[in-house]
């Protein structure tokens, strides 16, 4: 099972006593008196005993700096430390999401939990059992290589009766085991010991697919929210945000919400809150309390300008990331230019519950933050720097929350939760509204892409551009570490710490001469802005391959060539040339070199590939959409995906990650656009931001998964994400003739397309 467990659990929940004896492998200290399990050794990047112990009974603790969001990603690492150690994979307990007993590997984050993540836990688990095998040969009296271990019980080969366990050597004793770290705390965090993890020609459970270990106690009402933490005491809040964006608050009526029992106001500069004993009580207060607030200029162009706004503002930071040939000599001597632009939309998380946290300052003593955030010791770094703690007296705890997949606004409630816990000097619990959530949360950046060719007189092509122009990526960051990066901690004025950054195509187009940059222009609103961008899942995968890839059907078409054979003629990496060619196949794909039509009453019927790489995983998508002509509907029928990340962990597992991605990506290529006008976000519900519903869902998602045992795991939480916005645009464009250019496709402009 996965736990997550708080100190209490953690000391309760592996034996009492840790005795600390002379045994081969392991390095006893000076002292070697028995030791409570509450004094664990501090948590060292260069110990073994941060990332496994054995319990008395047996069992391995792996202690995962990562989470899993509910795609099974503590299956995979319990079945990679299960393989090393030689258990059975329901004999290894996953700890994450406590900031106190497990270290910072970034949590949820790039796609990371295996390929980084499970790296680092699989060489731990590696050296974990030669030291344990060492101690065996001792307590045997025989060699290490004579050994031979089957669940967790060490025996002589060809001496039956001469064994010994895992408990028996150090079950409910700490490893005192160096490790060799890559000195990175976060994402990339990596250790390694003097042995090296088994051969994938000796795997007995790696590749075999071993079921979630969450979902009966979500489908059972068991599992525990972060909803549904209430410490002692705690109070009820409700931040009050202004009614445009810009606005600060210039007067408070506190006697407006005297009638309501136990409710009062914090303020913090142009940090608002009420906070009552019982939520409904907080909730009337939010909506009783008059406020007087300062006028706002109008500060967005609105939806539908912010394109135009885009292209014409001044760019605050150029990056060139590939620039290899002559491209300027190439358009200069091209028989035919071809040439496209292509825009996407502000996007919101829209989680399936808005964000909550709770937080008990204890000056003190230590400070706790329950949060549904997908990166705990940031969170805890966040509430320690506002509350003006140091980290280790702030004890973060993950909690399941309502989504994630980047940076929702759960950070946000954190924050929130820590000022006003200092405040009244009682356990917050911060829940946003709806309207608060869709209206508020960090956004995807909205960008516009333009992307040419140049063509010679025989129709190859010998030069591509591909440029962004765009909102940051991190406008603020990716984690809530820093008060600067919270709608809290800007609106009570922290200096503010802006990041230019974006991102290009990934991909093997070999191309003679090729040029991939981006621009970023300044935010709409600099401070505590309702459209403060930052990361959503795969945070610029999905736009730049919708430009990228819309462009090569484009293209394909422009020198009379099948969408597919155009792939394969230009791709150069093998792996990229094998998804491709997978997944034409498992579609049944037809050449084609332009738009097929293919209409039957009312319906057309279209099938569009595209492909992209993300960190080491390729990945292609077809995508055969059915258009309703007299509605413009666009339902998403069939997608069939190949999925190249390496070595494959847990194939069933894989599998519903993928579905997973091309749900959520067909929603945000279907409908997902956050709306404004010029001083606030307009769509704060889901009639306003709606969201693929259960009956658009497709009717089929064939997954042809593409293992290579011989090479370390990649990253699958994203990589899929990528190239489904323009598979579905090219399907449209076979099925109709109409080339959409601007995300969504919402039935309106697939109609207008087609007038």
């Amino acid at each position: 099972m996965t736990i997550q467990t708080n100190r209490r659990g953690f000391i309760a929940g592996a034996g009492s006593l840790i005795v600390s004896i002379a045994l081969p492998g392991v390095v006893v200290p000076a002292s070697a008196a028995p030791v409570a399990l509450d004094k664990r050794p501090a948590l060292d990047p260069t110990k073994l005993a941060s990332y496994l112990s054995v319990n008395a009974d047996g069992t391995i603790n792996a202690y995962l700096g990562k989470l899993d969001m509910g795609q099974g990603t503590d299956v995979g690492i319990a079945q990679m430390v299960a393989e090393e150690l030689d258990v059975a994979v329901d004999r290894v307990h996953v700890l994450q999401g406590d900031t106190d007993t497990i270290l910072n590997m970034g949590g949820a984050t790039g796609s990371s939990g295996i390929w980084k993540g499970g790296a680092a836990l699989r060489n731990a688990a590696a050296e974990a059992r030669r030291v344990l095998l060492d101690m065996a040969a001792e307590k045997l009296g025989a060699s290490a290589d004579k050994l031979a271990v089957a669940n967790g019980v060490v025996s002589v080969q060809g001496e039956a009766g001469k064994t010994v366990t895992y408990a028996q050597l150090i079950g409910g004793k700490w490893f005192d085991v160096p490790l060799e770290w890559n000195k990175q705390i976060g994402i990339m965090l990596g250790v390694k010991g003097e042995a090296k993890p088994k051969s994938f020609k000796d795997y007995k459970v790696i590749g075999k697919t071993y079921r979630r270990r969450d979902v009966a106690d979500k489908v059972l009402g068991k599992m525990e929210y972060a909803v549904d933490v209430k410490p002692k005491g705690m109070m009820h809040a409700r931040v009050v945000l202004p009614p445009v964006a810009g606005a600060v608050p210039t007067a408070v009526d506190e006697a407006s919400i005297k009638h309501i029992k136990g409710a009062r106001v914090v303020r913090k500069e142009a940090f608002l809150a009420v906070v009552a004993p019982r939520e409904w009580d907080a909730i009337k207060a939010q909506r009783a309390l008059k406020v007087t607030w300062s006028d706002a200029s109008p500060a967005f162009p609105g939806h539908a300008g912010v394109y135009d706004w885009i292209r014409k503002a001044t760019p605050n930071k150029r990056s060139v990331e590939v620039n290899v040939g002559d491209l300027d000599k190439a358009f200069a001597d091209a028989a035919k230019i071809v040439e496209a632009t292509y825009e996407w939309p502000f996007q919101s998380h829209a989680s399936m519950g808005p964000g909550c946290a709770v937080v008990d300052y204890k000056p003190e003593g230590i400070t706790t933050v329950w949060t549904p955030t997908q990166k705990p010791h940031y969170a805890r770094d966040g509430v320690a720097n506002i509350l003006g703690l140091p980290p280790e007296k702030v004890h973060g705890l993950y909690m399941m929350g309502a989504g994630s997949y980047g940076r929702n606004d759960s950070g946000d409630a954190a924050m929130a939760a820590a000022v006003i816990s200092k405040e009244i000097g009682k356990p917050v619990r911060v829940q946003h509204m709806r309207a608060e959530g869709h209206g508020w949360d960090p956004k995807n950046p909205a960008s516009v892409h333009q992307v040419r060719a140049a063509v010679d007189k025989d129709g190859n092509v010998t030069a591509w551009h591909f440029e962004s122009k765009a909102f940051s990526r991190l406008d603020v960051e990716s984690n809530e570490s820093q008060p600067a990066h919270t709608l809290p901690g800007q609106l009570m004025g922290v200096p503010l710490k802006y990041t230019a950054a974006f991102g290009v195509p990934e991909e093997s187009y070999g191309f003679a001469a090729r040029r991939k940059a981006w621009e970023t222009v300044p935010p709409l609103l600099d401070r505590s802005s309702p459209l403060r961008s930052s990361h959503m899942r795969d945070p610029t995968g999905p736009q730049v391959h919708f430009a990228s890839e819309s462009f090569m059907d484009e293209l394909a078409f422009a020198i009379g060539m099948d969408p597919v054979a155009f792939r394969l003629k230009y791709l150069t990496d093998p792996r990229d040339v094998a998804v491709v060619k997978a997944a034409a196949e498992k579609a049944g794909w037809t050449p084609r070199t332009g738009a097929r039509k293919q209409v039957v009453g009312d319906v057309a019927r279209g099938q569009g590939i595209a492909f992209s790489q993300r960190a080491g995983t390729h990945v292609a998508v077809v995508s055969e959409v059915e258009v309703n002509a007299k509605t413009g509907k666009v339902w998403c029928k069939r997608f069939v995906v190949a999925h190249d990340c390496g070595q494959i962990i847990n194939p069933g597992l894989l599998t519903m990650g993928i579905e997973g991605n091309m749900v959520q990506g067909a929603s945000r290529a279907l409908w997902e656009e956050t709306t404004f006008d010029d001083k606030s976000v307009t769509s704060l519900d889901w009639i306003g931001y709606p969201i693929l519903d259960m009956k658009e869902a497709p009717e089929a998602i064939d997954v042809v998964l593409i293992d290579h045992p011989e090479i370390e795991p990649t990253g699958a939480g994203e990589p899929s994400m990528r190239p489904v916005a323009a598979a579905i645009a090219n399907a449209i464009y076979d099925a109709t003739g109409v080339r959409l250019r601007q995300a969504p496709f919402t039935p309106e402009r697939v109609k207008a397309g087609m007038a």
